[in-house]
């Protein structure tokens, strides 16, 4: 195999991160190139790489901008033809890179992809980033194979078919690095979370393909930039995800999902005050005003990637037609394999 990757960590004051999943990365990832992006981090994250690990290449952004921002900047640098964005807190397996190479020379129409996703706190769970893939429904909600909503399952070999999917997750994505800066990489308006959804939408809409690749296994802590827990990580999932649709939907389609999500992101704003969580309550209510007030904005973004066609879900791979949010908790459908 002739072709090479650039295995990418994006890093932010993460030194006991790299101290302790980096060399694993290098060690595994080896003969192909590792680099560290770091996000103009104010620990010694810096100084340990330039102490202990001399063999990889580190490029400086010069300020934090965020998980969009910083690899978009960061693969400016990045000349070969695959690309990994990896999250710091991942660890790797020997071999993991060799399903990835063979999968993107045998599908040239391939332009990003991911490997399965086990969590390690807890490893014969899928992890909750991105499991084995990832899917949509109609009404926007993402999900996984092996995780819909909170619900993780265990690994049984259930999923292990590489399988066209609508996104592959940002904590270890796969593409092509000249798509990637042909389609204009990350959304920095994003900043953090769903940038890899939006991204993955915009290459189906060029016409390219999303997989998952599961003979290649990754582990990912998880939580280790903003924690579920906290009101900023529902803020930006569900400004986000209103931003994504606004942007890639067939503009009347996206006016029709936005109204029915005003609805259903309110009951989930009252389901958080129920259960004692004020703080994600006003997050909801925030994202929703912080998205309204970015209107504008997003329609200047939508109008950059109007030659690619906006196509209903029904044309893009891995929707479902259906609602998750009903099946989950009117039917109690709880596993990917309850919906297909």
């Amino acid at each position: 195999m002739s072709t090479t990757i650039a295995v990418a960590v994006l890093n932010w004051n993460g030194k006991s991160l790299l101290q302790t999943y980096l060399p694993g990365v290098i060690k595994d990832s080896a003969p192909h190139k590792v680099y560290v992006i770091d996000n103009d981090s104010s620990d010694e994250s810096l100084a340990y790489l330039n102490e202990n690990h001399p063999e990889i290449t580190v490029i400086q952004t010069g300020e934090n901008l965020g998980y969009a921002g910083g690899y978009n900047e960061g693969l400016k640098a990045i000349q070969e033809p695959i690309s990994i964005l990896l999250n710091s807190d991942v660890r790797t397996t020997p071999g993991w890179l060799n399903p990835i190479l063979e999968h993107f020379e045998n599908h040239p129409d391939c332009a990003a992809l991911q490997p399965k996703i086990r969590w390690d706190r807890s490893p014969e769970q899928f992890e909750y980033a991105g499991a084995s893939g990832g899917f949509m429904d109609r009404w926007a909600y993402p999900f996984c194979r092996g995780r819909v909503f909170g619900t993780l399952e265990n690994d049984i070999g259930q999923y292990n078919t590489p399988k066209e999917v609508f996104w592959a997750t940002g904590a270890c994505l796969a593409v092509r690095t000249e798509v990637f800066k042909t389609l204009g990489g990350l959304d920095p308006m994003l900043f953090a979370h769903m940038e890899e959804i939006d991204l993955c939408w915009r290459m189906q809409r060029a016409g390219f393909e999303v997989w998952v690749q599961p003979e290649s296994t990754v582990y990912h802590l998880g939580g280790a930039t903003l924690s579920a827990d906290n009101p900023k990580k529902t803020f930006l999932n569900f400004r986000n995800n209103l931003i994504i649709v606004m942007k890639n939907l067939p503009h009347f389609s996206a006016l029709g999902v936005i109204f029915l999500r005003l609805l259903l992101d309110g009951l989930a704003g009252i389901q958080f005050l129920l259960a004692g969580k004020p703080k994600h309550t006003f997050a909801i209510i925030r994202a929703h005003f912080d998205f309204y007030g970015k209107f504008t904005s997003i329609q200047r973004s939508r109008a950059r990637t109007a030659k690619y066609p906006f196509k209903r879900f029904s044309d893009l791979k891995g929707t479902y037609p259906e609602s998750v949010v009903w099946q989950y908790y009117g039917k109690g459908n709880k596993r990917f394999s309850d919906f297909y």
